[in-house]
């Protein structure tokens, strides 16, 4: 916001120094066309009347051009009707061209103006007024600073308002972005950035009123679809006859639980956005109760971050499921590693491993390689919740090859 505030700052600065600008040039060229014609005017009567007349002797014209000249701080010059210099005060000035024409005239001459003006008795009279010195300019330029200067150091207070005003709404749009669904802009004032906030406020309502009422929908979903799983495990408890068709009942239902289990996380995760960073994990015994289930070597250095225990277990279950599922009876190998700021979970296996162009997308969700969804081998679900378990933990989770054939699956994880 603060390059906001500089670029409104700088726009009325340079507004204010355009108008500056114009206005001395204007100052610069004289007045209007109008006005230059009435003094025009004036100073030819006023000469007409003060200069003696043609048949005086040149001397007296010489003393009274040396006398009228310097009170007015101008440069003349006058003209016989027939373009001879007759008397001449500072800086002989040229007879324009164009001297002949209308009784008074302005030019230019080497920067300067000229006035040339037409006496009753025929002769011209040509007077400018010298440059100004450098002082005089110094001192414009100094006035016009102290005016930008001043301009600039009222006008920052008054843009400042209006760009933390901007701060703050991008502040509350940012912490509704991280989750933080009751952050609200304050409303401040009656203009469009008084009404950004309050579209913004009826956004965020919106938001959620959505985000809370699919929260219920999935505590409603838990519970409806687990209870009836509840009641067929009980009932094929109860059931008598065929250990196989029970064995093979059990395991789907199992399975069904699993999914479940991994949609409602999925969900509350892609909901949420972050996990909860309240309680220090010990990643190296969480993985080591994990490979204990399925049999999977441990090794590494002990790590401890803070994050949600019960999602961690999940990533970590996941990966291990995953390779056992893929190792093709070879074993699978666990390592954890401290990092610079974190931790990394590293899951390996021997099996057939994934084709770089699969590396990717198996974080998909419902996502299964060719040739897997026909031997039952998970719904997909698995590997894209460990990527967002890692995500909501400050890291992410890739797919690598591993040296010597299998895969190793990486889950890294902040501090």
């Amino acid at each position: 916001m603060r390059r906001l505030a500089t670029q409104i700052h700088a726009t009325v600065v340079g507004v204010l120094v355009l108008f500056a600008v114009l206005l001395g040039a204007a100052w610069w060229h004289g007045v209007g066309m109008r006005e230059q014609e009435e003094l025009a005017e004036g100073v030819a009567v006023a000469a007409g009347e003060l200069l003696p007349g043609p048949q005086r002797p040149p001397a007296e014209l010489q003393a009274a051009l040396d006398r009228l000249a310097p009170p007015f701080g101008v440069d003349a010059t006058v003209y016989s009707p027939a373009r001879e210099r007759l008397a001449s005060v500072g800086t002989p000035l040229p007879l324009p061209p164009g001297g002949r024409g209308p009784s008074a005239h302005w030019a230019r001459f080497r920067g300067r103006i000229l006035l040339s003006v037409r006496l009753a008795d025929g002769r011209r009279l040509v007077a400018s007024r010298p440059r100004p010195d450098l002082r005089h300019l110094v001192e414009v330029a100094t006035a016009v600073s102290l005016l930008v200067l001043a301009v600039g150091v009222g006008a920052w207070p008054l843009v400042r308002r209006l760009t933390k005003r901007l701060e703050k709404l991008r502040l509350r749009v940012e912490d509704l972005g991280h989750g933080d669904l009751a952050a609200r802009a304050p409303v401040e004032g009656r203009d469009e950035v008084a009404d950004l906030a309050r579209s913004f406020n009826r956004a965020a309502d919106r938001i959620q009123a959505l985000v809370e009422g699919q929260r219920r929908q999935l505590a409603f979903a838990s519970h409806e679809l687990r209870s009836p799983l509840a009641r067929l495990r009980v009932a094929l408890e109860m059931m008598a006859g065929d250990a196989a068709l029970k064995e093979g009942a059990s395991r789907d239902l199992r399975e069904l639980d699993d999914l479940i289990g991994e949609l409602l996380e999925a969900s509350r995760l892609e909901v949420l956005g972050r996990a909860e960073r309240g309680e220090a994990v010990d990643l190296l015994g969480l993985v080591a109760e994990e490979a204990a289930r399925v049999e999977a070597a441990v090794e590494g250095e002990p790590a401890e971050i803070r994050g949600d225990p019960r999602l961690l277990r999940r990533l970590v279950r996941n990966l291990l499921e995953n390779a056992r599922r893929h190792a093709g009876g070879a074993g699978v190998e666990a390592r954890v590693e401290r990092t610079g700021d974190g931790a990394r979970i590293r899951v390996a296996d021997r099996g057939p491993g994934v084709p770089e162009a699969e590396r990717e997308r198996i974080f998909e969700p419902f996502y299964r390689p060719p040739g897997t969804a026909e031997t039952g081998a998970g719904y997909g679900l698995g590997l894209a919740l460990v990527r967002q378990i890692a995500r909501a933990h400050g890291g992410d989770a890739r797919c690598l090859p591993r040296e010597g054939g299998g895969t190793v699956f990486e889950a890294t994880l902040g501090s």
